[in-house]
């Protein structure tokens, strides 16, 4: 199995990692009919998955027609708030910063893929509220962030990627809490093939005429046996995974799965 990503393989921590590509790269498909996975989640679990401030819809239609522009494909709303219309085209999560009163605020936002989030949950918060869960984001990396956000050029896509381990499949995962519950009854000798790498692409993109920011989320989930079956990169995962330094290792909870984990890296 080609693994599309693996940022553990740069880095063993969070850090911004923030890197331009070309704006033809913005989003990298993979997936022929995003809207068949979406329509379901938005129709039975609304709430959790979308969410817009008032006064939000004109950067979400300057959003949905870069994002029409970057499939080559019109996309019709047909009724929907733009945003969403915009995400159903393509298999990333699509959100919406905009600067409110001298703060950057999420105003908008389609999220079928969450990692242990829902859109009510964060609708309107602040970059500061948003990134209250990584340990020391406000004292290390909140101004850098802010700093990225204003300077963000018209004609530049950032992207960065991170990644944890789970024991789920699933890329909705609003709520980790059943999947932890369960992870003392994982057997042992098949934790290559129960655990996964879950890695979040994002990136970061400017639209001229709001001056808002699309934020994009893609997530790959792996069974770590990918990484397992070959020697070299099995080798860098296990070094990534001992260097993770003790805030890392907090934010991602990484200690669920020392002991699961130990049997696939072994003396690696």
């Amino acid at each position: 199995m080609s693994l599309r990503h693996a940022p553990w393989e740069e880095a063993a921590e969070f850090r911004i990692g923030l890197r331009p590509i070309e704006a033809a790269h913005w989003f990298e498909g993979g997936e022929p009919d995003p809207a068949a996975r979406k329509d379901p989640l938005f129709a039975t679990h609304r709430d959790q998955v979308w969410g817009e401030i008032e006064g939000s819809r004109p950067a979400q239609a300057e959003a949905l027609a870069l994002v029409a522009q970057a499939v080559d494909a019109p996309i019709d709303a047909e009724g929907r708030p733009p945003l969403l219309a915009a995400a159903r085209a393509v298999a990333d999560d699509l959100c919406l910063m905009e600067k409110r009163d001298g703060t950057w605020r999420l105003t908008a936002l389609s999220l079928s893929a969450g990692s242990f989030f829902t859109a009510d949950q964060v609708i309107g918060k602040s970059l500061a509220e948003l990134h209250v869960p990584v340990t020391g984001f406000h004292e290390r990396l909140l101004a850098r962030v802010t700093r990225i956000f204003e300077g963000l050029r018209d004609d530049l896509v950032l992207e960065r990627r991170n990644w944890s381990v789970v024991s789920s499949p699933d890329l909705f995962m609003p709520d980790p809490g059943p999947m932890r519950a369960a992870i003392p009854a994982l057997d042992p000798a098949r934790a290559a093939q129960d655990l996964r790498v879950r890695v979040e692409r994002q990136t970061l993109r400017r639209l001229p005429q709001t001056g808002g920011v699309v934020f994009t989320i893609r997530v790959w989930v792996d069974p770590l046996s990918a990484i397992a079956a070959d020697p070299a990169r099995l080798a860098l995962f296990a070094q990534a995974w001992r260097a993770a330094t003790p805030e890392f290792r907090a934010y991602k909870r990484l200690d669920l799965y020392d002991d699961l984990v130990a049997r696939v890296i072994g003396a690696v």
